[in-house]
């Protein structure tokens, strides 16, 4: 799968918004049949950064995602409410989904 963890500055004026300004592009990507997850976090420490913790089937998959109309309209309708240029990892890992926490793992 690919594995994209990324990093967004909002605004200050935008951050409590955020959740509301990225629902369409969130919902759309989700929708994508490639998309394995699409899951938005607020950091504890710092109100205006969210990031977002994505995975896609394959190779193909991301590459449709890139070139997908959401993605575009969001090239355009998300940047303006961006204190900077959000940074990103991106790696293709050899697995289908998350695999369990082995140290913590709960016994029940």
């Amino acid at each position: 799968m690919i594995f994209i963890t990324a990093k967004f500055r909002i605004l200050p004026q935008h951050a409590d918004d955020w959740p509301d300004i990225a629902r369409d592009f969130t919902l759309a990507t989700r929708a994508e049949p490639g998309c394995l997850w699409f899951d938005w976090s607020r950091s504890i420490e710092d109100p205006n950064e969210y990031v977002l913790v994505e995975a896609f089937r394959d190779g193909d998959a991301g590459a449709a995602h890139v070139q997908s109309e959401h993605f575009k309209d969001a090239q355009r309708t998300l940047p303006p409410h961006l204190a900077e240029t959000p940074r990103i990892v991106n790696f293709e890992v050899p697995q289908e989904d998350w695999s369990e926490l082995g140290e913590m793992a709960v016994q029940r």
